[in-house]
């Protein structure tokens, strides 16, 4: 019995040692968790484990650094901690299996040091969520086996309706009542849409866009190899096609009520989702933040399921600069808030109203104080008469978490109009970013290149767009579909280059660069929607006509451009007018260079 109550003070005494050497360190190395690289171990619920461990020291009070040694460590779901996030943009299924959960850390630096994070399942690899000041750099992250399947295009019978392709080494699969059906741990996924790619130089297939694939009453004829009924002309032997589904349960990177968050020298190799995605968060860096392939000599065409990265209702400034994105799925940004639609009228000062779009819900969506405008959504004319929250509340949950319904009150009275009876929607104004996106490289990625939608500063300079599909820069604004908010009032598209945009017809690619907001009702607009936008010092190699479509702007200026016109494909688009301009007013084309001539008359049409 002595013997016994011995040990226990010896272990209770070595635990309090221990406890007390970690107090005051600035470095963890994560090797003394048990923390190694290797297939062979599931660092999942290791690093779980060190991060409740540590977390508590991260108060703030000094700078901390985790570092993981050099090395490739893989995170399996068993084991792997469980949270309910809801994420903007993204299937609201819960709970999530997170490889690296960061929570409640001020001043904290993870850093890979070099490392490779390869997750298994369906994983979030890494959330940061209600952190200050921490900055996450140095490692990439992937999927040993990819939701997205891969295969090469062998033979196409076009006469009898027939094509033989090969699945892709890693590629996971199975036949089920003759459809080929691609799977992995915990998933399985009957893929019926995909993306066509050229062999060599990984560019989408020219005009084919989204295509139907042919999984249904397939024949194995070989070992990985399949013949099935399936007719496209424009998939000759060679190309490679990546098998998709629309599923997109979670991001690379998910950062939640942050402020001053740096992703630096971070590569994203794929991911379910977005590469990252930032909601209700104060300033974001992305510095040498990338969703790319392993190289030139990668095997794989595709990168993420939907964007490479998406800032949703953040505020402050979002700064990206020297990333490369390619083979996404989607943009390589977009920035937006969330409009909320007006549900009933309570009184003078309160309304009750929700978010709309099935993958947008579940998160605050203002605070008290938060100055907002009213939007009438068949016209997108905003109110003159801006307001501010006094206060705000769920109304179908306890809290914001998991919420579609609010009741705001606002310290002033509501325009007697707006009321259920109508089409109204709301703008948070204090949830808007400024943005500077800069110095990156956009490649070979699904429709479009990038989408900003914020009133506050955006400066998107000395960027390549090549080979974006459809539109290279879209300005949107939807109180209709998406509920993405919202106008911009203070762009500048300066000394980009632009090559062979539009190769694919997708959603708003009317031109290179686009400014389409979604309004179903134009001719009853009275106002303008975008204002102040100046693209200038650009230079554009193009195939086709379309460079610039304009809807519901005041104040556009185009000039000093330089447009070069090549035959790298035939033209096809069928907006043929170098600018077309819906609804805009104060706008001003000069200065620009032809190389093959400019006709005012035919070229710039105003509508």
């Amino acid at each position: 019995m002595n013997k016994f109550i011995y040990a226990a003070s010896a272990s209770a005494l070595l635990a309090m040692m221990l406890l007390a050497s970690c107090r005051g360190k600035t470095t963890y190395d994560l090797a003394d968790y048990g923390i190694v690289p290797g297939k062979e171990v599931n660092v999942s619920p290791l690093v779980a484990n060190a991060l409740n461990e540590i977390a508590p020291e991260a108060d703030g009070k000094r700078t901390i650094t985790l570092l993981f040694p050099k090395g490739e460590y893989h995170f399996y779901p068993a084991g792997a901690a469980e949270r309910e996030y809801f994420i903007s943009n993204h299937d609201q299924d819960n709970p999530k299996l997170v490889g690296i959960p960061l929570e409640g850390l001020k001043n904290v630096v993870l850093d890979g040091q070099g490392s490779e994070f390869i997750f298994h399942g369906r994983m979030l690899p890494v959330s940061l969520v209600n952190s200050e000041n921490c900055q996450l750099k140095n490692f990439s992250i992937d999927f040993e086996n990819p939701h997205i399947a891969q295969v090469e295009i062998l033979e196409n019978d076009s006469t009898n309706g027939y094509i033989t392709y090969k699945v892709a080494p890693w590629v996971q699969y199975e036949i089920k009542d003759s459809a080929l059906v691609a799977k992995g741990e915990g998933w399985e996924i009957h893929q019926e849409t995909g993306i066509a790619f050229e062999k060599g130089t990984k560019r989408l297939v020219y005009n084919t866009s989204d295509i139907g694939v042919g999984t249904k009453n397939v024949e194995e004829i070989a070992p990985r190899t399949f013949k099935a009924p399936w007719r496209n002309s424009k998939l000759i032997p060679g190309t490679v096609v990546a098998f998709r589904g629309w599923e997109r349960p979670a991001p690379g990177v998910f950062v939640s009520y942050d402020k001053n968050t740096t992703l630096e020298n971070i590569n994203v190799h794929y991911a379910e989702g977005m590469g990252v995605l930032a909601q209700m968060s104060e300033n974001i860096t992305l510095d040498h933040f990338s969703v790319c392939l392993r190289g030139e000599d990668d095997s794989r065409y595709y990168t993420t399921q939907a964007d490479a990265t998406h800032f949703s209702g953040c505020k402050g400034k979002i700064i990206s600069v020297h990333g490369l994105y390619e083979g996404m799925m989607d943009d390589a940004i977009n920035v937006h808030g969330t409009y909320l639609k007006v549900m009933r009228r309570i009184d003078d000062k309160t309304l009750q109203a929700a978010y709309m779009h099935k993958q947008a819900y579940g998160f605050e969506w203002g605070f008290k104080g938060d100055s907002i405008q009213f939007i009438d959504s068949k016209t997108m004319e905003a109110f003159d008469q801006k307001n501010r929250i006094s206060s705000i509340k769920a109304v179908d949950k306890p809290t914001a978490h998991g919420a579609k319904l609010f009741e705001i009150t606002f310290e002033d009275n509501v325009p007697a109009g707006i009321n259920e009876d109508g089409t109204y929607g709301i703008e948070n104004l204090e949830w808007t970013p400024e943005v500077y996106f800069a110095n990156n490289t956009i490649r070979n990625n699904r429709a479009r290149g990038s989408l900003f939608s914020t009133p506050k500063k955006t400066v998107v300079e000395n960027n390549v767009f090549d080979h974006t599909s459809g539109t290279a820069i879209l300005l949107c604004g939807d109180c209709n579909g998406w509920f993405e908010t919202g106008a911009c009032h203070d762009v500048t598209i300066r000394k980009n280059k632009f090559i062979n945009s539009l190769t694919n017809m997708f959603q708003f690619t009317n031109g290179v660069i686009s400014i389409y907001p979604e309004i179903p009702d134009l001719e009853a607009q009275k106002k303008y929607f975008h204002s102040n936008i100046t693209i200038e010092e650009n230079e554009f190699d193009t195939f086709d006509e379309p460079i610039l479509y304009a809807k519901s702007v005041d104040g556009l200026v185009f000039r000093n451009n330089v447009i070069r016109q090549n035959k790298s494909y035939p033209a096809f688009h069928w907006n043929n007018h170098r600018f077309l301009l819906e609804h805009v007013t104060h706008f001003t084309i000069e200065n620009n260079r032809f190389d093959t001539g400019f006709d005012k008359e035919k070229d710039i049409v105003v509508k």
